[in-house]
């Protein structure tokens, strides 16, 4: 179980990686492109599509098993201990699956960030005037508000009001 478990973060990360690098670019994808199909069905020189960038789903399940297919049968020749089980094969598949996943939302969510980056700094610089008016709002009203308090107090004495218990024996009741 410690093993499936090491594997499937080892495969996340290996996702993630997978994902960034055909993401900067795509030459083998292109290369297998140009060797499979015509002039005609090849695609366009300006297409960021890869093995698993910008693919769908079944597609990336297609060549995450074709790339862990073919790295078990090379282990299996290269190393004679029965390491590659069906449950670490599984759990390296969907852990790459996760990975690519989880790059593609790392890489979006960068260029979402790039792209409206001067707004945040905007909106930053305004709460932060905000802020700064809010607690010098707060440090100049004080004195005022403790001033006014004390001088209102000083003013308008109020007489010591009956108890409860006071009143009920001055009407009779206790």
């Amino acid at each position: 179980m410690t093993l499936e478990i090491i594997v499937f973060i080892g495969s996340i990360l290996f996702g993630i990686l997978l994902y960034w690098r055909e993401s900067t670019g795509n030459g083998l994808y292109r290369f297998v492109n140009r060797m499979m199909y015509s002039k005609k069905l090849q695609m366009s020189p300006n297409d960021p599509r890869g093995f698993l960038y910008e693919q769908k789903f079944l597609l990336r399940l297609v060549f995450i098993t074709m790339i862990f297919l073919v790295g078990i049968l090379i282990a299996r020749f290269l190393i004679p201990i029965d390491i590659a089980t069906i449950s670490v094969f599984a759990s390296s598949i969907v852990g790459t699956l996760l990975g690519t996943y989880i790059g593609g939302f790392i890489l979006k969510s960068e260029k979402v960030i790039d792209a409206h980056s001067d707004n945040f700094e905007k909106k930053f610089d305004t709460a932060i005037d905000q802020g700064k008016d809010f607690i010098q709002d707060i440090t100049t009203r004080e004195p005022k508000v403790v001033e006014e308090a004390k001088k209102e107090i000083e003013e308008d004495p109020e007489p010591p009001k009956k108890s409860a218990r006071e009143r009920l024996k001055d009407k009779g009741l206790m």
